[in-house]
């Protein structure tokens, strides 16, 4: 394990520190710089003068993709199959939705050649052949010819990146690779440069979507794993918060400025996936099964055209910010509704000011566009911004079988403990748990994270499944070993299965030996889960094998320290507006709280980087792990 080492998550407003020296861990917040890693740099610098590692959290990735700010990029493919990434599944993107379209492909058709074709002038390429998850040797071969003309040029092989069947999926997934690689991989070597011009840390890991860290070097070659990097590291430390607090069943509730991430987990394992859409482009890469909606601190209020009010998805970000940050922001946002109604304060712990007169005129504003009172208008933004991240708790939760009145909601981020308790009701969970550093708790949880590699093939022999699974769990630690200099741990297996005829898969552990009956009824068990029936006597067929080799994190939550109380708790009482209309509310410095401490609501809870809103008739109790748990 690492003696020391700082993680940095990048958001869309801010970006968040949490520094580990061995003994103790600092925090701090900055806000995101158009240039991440200029943000990256000068906050580091300010918490701390050289660390081993750093490890980061990045949304470079996701914003090329949406931003359409990619290389571009052509696909080498089998004959006949060029428009495959344009023709894709024979699904709509919005099945009652005529206007609804699936984006443009990222390689437009004149940039779509033949292995015998030439290469044109562009930035990368991607290779993807018919047979190449099975047969790699002619993508190999094309691939040497193509760095005896362009040795510079960033080349992405399917077989290397995803070498899985489904010829669509595995051609939209390296399309990604190479569309994404020279952006990431610009980013990634100045940040390295710059850390290191600072003398601020010896090495760079950067988290990837599955919930682990690769190497830097790595990262530049497949960016495809990473476009869920932010969102991942809250996930991680949920998993191990839950696992401190003796809670298997959570779900994950991260409201930043910009947007909410919501995942569930389950037996302490956050839920994974191996397939999504990002931005309607399919991606194969292993990824905690993160639901995200538009709904954060900054998503600003508007009136659409039929004159309802609607909050978000456009945000107004780091800068200007929400009308209360006094940067030349005019619009509403949900920030500014929480500072309006009182759940905000104007002068917050970590030292920001927000501009109460700022909030009241924007809110205002938009009273009386919709006619109605600036009371009513700010408690309506504050109810509609809820109603959006219930949806997207139910579509981690309901929408999947899983029934989250038994699951303890994990609320994190600048903003989510404002809104948990509410959230919570609203779908009769067990509870809320705000964890500690809740405002940097993604930052936190990179560090929480292990040096993790992700590997899969598909196989069309079912009678050597044994040793695919023992080949792939050593190439995965092999490959794990190579690339951050760090032993395995651990090394998972498993197995995409389905019944003979099926179109989709259920993935299942596995570990080799087990055999074909531990198999079968391990699979009847997670269908039946996920879909409400198993067809139990039916042939089932395995299509693909995953293995993923994890090495030792930087920190494990029991090295933390149990709360140590600094500074007068009892901050007083403000007046907060709610639905039932105003309400005298406690207010309580966090850090101060002593383990067993209980807040009874209507109260306040002020941090360094986060507030927590606790309603009349509700409860919290700090955990000796210094969490808030709150219940009713």
């Amino acid at each position: 394990m690492v003696a020391n080492g700082i993680g940095v998550d990048v958001g869309g407003t801010f970006t968040d520190f949490a520094v580990w020296d061995g003994t103790r861990l600092t925090t701090g917040k900055t806000s995101t710089t158009p240039d991440q890693s200029d943000g990256v740099v000068s906050g580091a610098r300010n918490l701390m003068s050289h660390t081993d590692l750093l490890l980061h959290g990045t949304t470079v990735a996701t914003n090329a993709l949406l931003e359409r700010k990619g290389a571009r990029t052509a696909l080498i493919t089998s004959e006949g199959f060029n428009d495959v990434i344009e023709i894709g599944r024979q699904d709509r993107p919005s099945l009652y939705d005529s206007r609804a379209d699936r984006p443009e492909p990222l390689v437009p058709r004149k940039w779509r050649i033949a292995p015998s074709g030439e290469v044109p002038e562009i930035d990368a390429v991607a290779v993807s052949l018919l047979w190449s998850f099975l047969e790699p040797q002619e993508e190999s071969a094309i691939l040497r010819r193509i760095r005896d003309e362009h040795p510079d040029l960033p080349v992405s092989l399917s077989s290397r990146v995803s070498p899985e069947f489904r010829e669509f999926e595995r051609s939209s997934t390296t399309v990604l690779n190479a569309y994404l690689s020279p952006a990431v991989g610009r980013y990634l070597h100045n940040l390295r440069a710059k850390i290191r011009a600072a003398e601020l840390a010896s090495d760079v890991l950067v988290m990837r979507s599955s919930g682990g860290l690769m190497d830097l070097e790595s990262a530049v070659a497949l960016p495809s794993a990473i476009l869920l990097s932010g969102p991942a590291g809250g996930v991680v430390a949920s998993a191990e918060l839950g696992r401190a607090l003796g809670r298997d069943r959570l779900i994950s509730f991260d409201m930043g400025g910009t947007s909410t991430d919501v995942c569930r987990v389950e037996g302490g394992t956050p839920e994974a996936t191996y397939q999504r859409d990002i931005d309607g482009y399919p991606c194969l890469m292993p990824s905690v099964a993160v639901h995200t909606v538009g709904a954060g601190g900054g998503s600003i209020a508007w009136v659409d055209p039929g004159g309802a009010l609607r909050v978000g998805p456009r945000s107004a970000g780091a800068n200007p910010g929400p009308a209360c940050y006094g940067r030349g922001g005019v619009e509403p946002t949900v920030s500014d509704a929480d500072l309006f109604i009182g759940r905000l304060a104007p002068h917050l712990a970590g030292g920001m000011e927000l501009d109460l007169r700022r909030s009241r005129a924007a809110v205002e504003a938009i009273a009386a566009e919709l006619s109605l009172t600036v009371d009513t208008t700010a408690l309506g933004i504050v109810e509609i911004v809820e109603a959006h991240m219930e949806r997207a708790v139910r579509a981690v939760s309901v929408e999947q079988g899983a029934d989250p009145r038994g699951a303890t909601l994990v609320a994190f981020g600048g903003a989510g403990g404002m809104h948990a308790t509410a959230l919570a009701r609203r779908l009769d969970m067990a509870g809320t748990v705000i964890p500690p550093f809740a405002g940097v708790f993604s930052a936190l949880g990179l560090m929480l994270s292990p040096p993790r590699v992700d590997l899969s093939v598909s196989i069309d022999d079912e009678t050597a499944i044994d040793r695919a699974v023992v080949d792939l769990a050593t190439k995965a630690a092999r490959r794990l070993s190579e690339s951050t200099n760090l032993e395995a741990v651990d090394v998972t297996t498993l197995l995409d299965v389905r019944y003979r005829g099926q179109s989709h898969e259920t993935t299942v552990p596995y570990e080799a030996g087990e055999g074909r009956a531990v198999l079968e009824a391990r699979f009847h068990q997670a269908h039946r889960e996920r879909n409400g029936f198993a067809r139990e006597g039916d042939p089932i067929e395995v299509v693909t094998v995953r293995a993923a080799a994890l090495g030792a994190p930087v920190l494990a939550w029991r090295d933390l320290d149990e709360v140590r109380p600094v500074g007068e708790p009892a901050r007083g009482t403000r007046s907060v507006l709610t639905a039932e209309g105003a309400v005298e509310a406690t207010v309580w410095w966090r850090p101060g709280l002593r383990s067993g401490a209980e807040i009874v609501g209507p109260a306040v809870v002020e941090e360094p980087e986060a507030t927590v809103w606790i309603g009349p008739g509700e409860r919290g109790i700090v955990h000796p792990s210094a969490a808030l748990e709150v219940e009713w």
